[in-house]
């Protein structure tokens, strides 16, 4: 197996801490937002054969393994995460793989750039995600049902705010929804901004289940997406909790630090809490226009002490070992491609000592013992 080095991206709503204190080093004062560990080519993993892009291109059979190769092709299929987010993250959404194909094609017919800032599509692929929490963990998951948050937008009392209340109570569920959110992103930029700064000092002021949008608004002052994000389910993670985030369902991080899982894509539709390109109208046709249970996820034990996060795709599979002190070493070995993430205590896998934010690839069929007290996540695939 090959240890990793990982390159740490400074994107400006990251933590200034917090992935420093999980690797035990002085923080530089700059954001540190996101860890990647795997083979994307935006920053592919390090190893002492070359980049993980490099190793797995020399022999993709070798390194992923027969199965894994003829079901998601000669590339890694997941990139896995270490995210600590100080500050909201953009309001999105992720198109489905039918999605993103049509969208990829039809960008690619005319000629858009890749690095162009209004590109929506960089790649062909669907991006399920799957968030589980390391400290507390605030986000935003899925729409809620329309009459609540007609509830909450009624109750600060803005005049501005009171035609999207009626549409919330006026229609059925998906046209609410998508009426409201497509008044919300149309509006008049200037009319926006003063409805906006008008529900920033009711959310302040009100406190309780308005405090995270006044929090919001602080970062993103007068942005539509501060009220988009009043249309969705707050949610507040406990270390070990997750969230699955499939296509279509609009989401936000807000603040923590935790693991991330995902197939290998980078493909992001705004809706707003950023100064980048928001297209509506594409936006209008991924997003999946119904109120959900944001569904926290725990993981299910097995008898080997495996603790797997269910999900309904086969990109990712996640799961951790909680190694107690003086425990057995437990055997991992699989015939597909892993990475083994160590987030507290300190693990040996193979020969490699791993410390918390340490981790390694393991090729498929390698044999793989996990040993020592402390806490190790697994990402592989599902063939």
């Amino acid at each position: 197996m090959d240890r990793l080095d990982n390159t740490i991206r400074p994107y400006a709503w990251g933590s200034t801490t917090a992935i420093p204190h999980l690797l035990g080093v002085e923080p530089t004062g700059e954001p540190q937002a996101e860890m990647w560990m795997g083979a994307h080519p935006g920053a592919p993993s390090r190893t002492a054969r070359g980049t993980l892009v490099e190793v797995v291109d020399a022999d993709p059979k070798g390194e992923l393994g027969a199965e894994a190769v003829a079901k998601f092709g000669p590339r890694l299929p997941f990139l896995l995460k270490i995210l600590a987010a100080g500050a909201p993250l953009s309001l999105q959404v992720h198109p489905d793989l039918a999605q993103a194909r049509e969208g990829y094609a039809d960008e690619e017919r005319r000629g858009v750039p890749a690095d162009a800032p209004h590109r929506n599509y960089k790649d062909a692929n669907h991006k399920p995600e799957l968030i589980c929490a390391l400290t507390e963990f605030d986000g935003l998951c899925g729409f809620r049902d329309p009459v609540q948050a007609a509830d909450l937008l009624a109750g600060l009392g803005v005049d501005s705010l009171k035609p999207y209340v009626d549409l919330l109570h006026a229609h059925p569920e998906e046209a609410a929804l998508r009426e409201v959110l497509t008044a919300i992103l149309s509006a008049d930029p200037a009319e926006t901004a003063r409805t906006v700064a008008e529900a920033t000092a009711a959310c302040t002021r009100l406190g309780g289940d308005y405090a995270p949008y006044a929090d919001i608004a602080h970062h993103y002052p007068g942005d539509p997406g501060v009220i988009a994000a009043m249309l969705l389910n707050h949610v507040r993670l406990q270390p070990g909790e997750a969230l699955f985030l499939g296509a279509g369902i609009p989401h936000a991080y807000l603040d923590g630090l935790g693991v991330e899982i995902m197939a290998n894509s980078d493909n992001v539709l705004r809706c707003g809490l950023t100064p980048k390109h928001v297209d509506v109208p594409e936006l209008l046709r991924v997003v999946r226009f119904e109120a959900s249970d944001p569904g926290v996820l725990r993981p299910e034990a097995a008898p080997d002490g495996e603790e797997l996060y269910e999900t309904p795709i086969d990109e990712f599979r996640l799961s951790r070992y909680v190694l107690p002190e003086g425990g057995a070493a437990h055997d991992l070995t699989r015939d597909t491609p892993q990475i083994l993430l160590c987030t507290a205590g300190t693990v040996r896998a193979g020969e490699h000592e791993l410390g918390p934010g340490q981790s390694v690839f393991v090729p498929a069929g390698e044999t793989a013992r996990v040993s020592g007290a402390g806490t190790v996540f697994r990402a592989t695939v599902i063939v």
